[in-house]
């Protein structure tokens, strides 16, 4: 039987070689007598002419948490002075979460055979951050390795940080709107069918605003299975779309036009941006480099589809800031600041700055759109529900009149 393997040579090199044995774990005793580290091994069938899938592949991304603490403890014990393989191995002994512990083994075990701690990180695709794995290889040249850790952790902090406020904000609104449709669907599906049977038997004359909220929620109950399946599969079909790459920008470049919430997308794009080229530039990275992992790491996708031209024009000799110019998607504010740190040789400290002056502006605007939302959603949702119960209740008091 032939299998693919990915095996670590005596002399440091990570190769992928085909070998014949009974099964994978006597071919593996094989190799590793024969002074090999055996990484993968996988059999050899209709999918035998392929490489090895990437580590990567059909993992989940490391919680952001996780990965802060990590890097964390990694930072604190190279910084104790010991080496890299060992504070690995230090980590590992107490390292029992179910998903990363594997991950974080096999790191170790390519360190081990010689591989750069940067390279294993890459490999995994996104399971990392793509900054994360361009900051180690920096801290590798320079020997800086915790400083470019600690740097990066603090991105990271800054970045979560944002993130959780604009969630935290969020969550009130959230609830608010989930419980005011849950009731309204309650009505419409249990209580107001009620009162259409009790009017029928009455022979009452109902007033147009009952006999419209009568057949609404009367259509609502009669095909709520077919609504909901009709749902669920335009939801699918809608997520796949959004999946797409241009379905993803079409859909983001909508977002950002969302009156008052549009721009604080934006600029909290902006932040992101601003915030991971600082990191890298300050880590020795070239500015075009550094450029194509930041603009990378945009979580918008128009806004990364409009970012994306600055790379090649910068690579061509144009300046950072007029290229950022050209995109029509940077504040004036912000190229004024790129512009001076060009000149003055401080890009990475401008950045930091620029990406926390958009931070204050996207936490400022988030509580001022809150401070809107609340009230409006309270008069809104309460409107509704006393229009519907006005709708329910006016031929009875129509009923009482006659009879009195």
């Amino acid at each position: 039987m032939q299998f693919v393997c990915r095996l670590g040579t005596p002399e440091g090199q990570i190769i992928e070689e085909r070998h014949q044995g009974r099964d994978e774990r006597s071919l593996q005793s094989e190799l590793e007598r024969r002074g090999y580290h055996v990484f993968a091994i996988q059999r050899s069938g209709l999918l035998g002419k392929l490489s090895l899938p990437s580590f990567g592949r059909g993992l989940k991304k490391v919680p952001t948490e996780k990965f802060l603490i990590f890097n964390q403890e990694l930072a604190a014990l190279l910084r104790a002075g010991l080496p890299l393989l060992q504070a690995l191995d230090m980590m590992l002994e107490r390292m029992s979460d179910p998903h990363m512990g594997p991950v974080m083994r096999d790191i170790r075990d390519r360190v081990k055979s010689g591989e750069n701690l940067s390279d294993a990180f890459a490999s995994y695709g996104d399971v990392f951050p793509r900054l994360y794995a361009s900051s180690l290889k920096a801290g590798e040249r320079s020997g800086e390795m915790e400083n470019v850790i600690r740097r990066f952790t603090r991105y990271l902090q800054l970045v979560s940080s944002a993130r959780r406020k604009i969630v935290s904000a969020l969550a009130y609104p959230s609830v608010l709107i989930l419980l005011s449709l849950a009731m309204l669907l309650i009505m419409a599906l249990f209580v107001i069918p009620k009162f259409t049977s009790f009017y029928q038997d009455m022979n009452a004359e109902l007033p147009l605003i009952t006999k419209i909220t009568l057949g609404v929620a009367s259509g609502l109950r009669e095909n709520a299975l077919l609504i909901l399946i009709s749902s669920a599969v335009g939801f699918f079909f809608f997520q796949q779309w959004r999946k797409t790459p241009s379905g993803a920008i079409t859909f983001d470049r909508l977002r950002l036009k969302i009156p008052v919430v549009g721009p604080i997308l934006h600029r909290f794009g902006l932040a992101e941006f601003g915030r991971a080229l600082a990191t890298l530039l300050s880590g020795g990275i070239p500015l075009v480099s550094a450029m194509e992992i930041a603009v990378a790491g945009i979580g918008n996708a128009f806004l990364r589809d409009r970012m994306h031209p600055t790379v090649e024009k910068v690579r061509q000799g144009q300046s950072f800031h007029s290229a950022l110019e050209e995109t029509n998607s940077v504040t004036d504010m912000a190229i004024d600041m790129i512009k001076v740190g060009e000149a003055t040789g401080a890009l990475d400290e401008m950045l930091n700055s620029v990406a926390d002056f958009l931070d204050e502006q996207v936490e400022t605007q988030t509580q001022r759109l809150l401070s809107l939302v609340e009230p409006v959603l309270l008069v809104f949702m309460g409107g509704i529900i006393g229009l519907l119960l006005i709708s329910i209740y006016l031929p009875m008091f129509s009923v009482i009149t006659q009879v009195q």
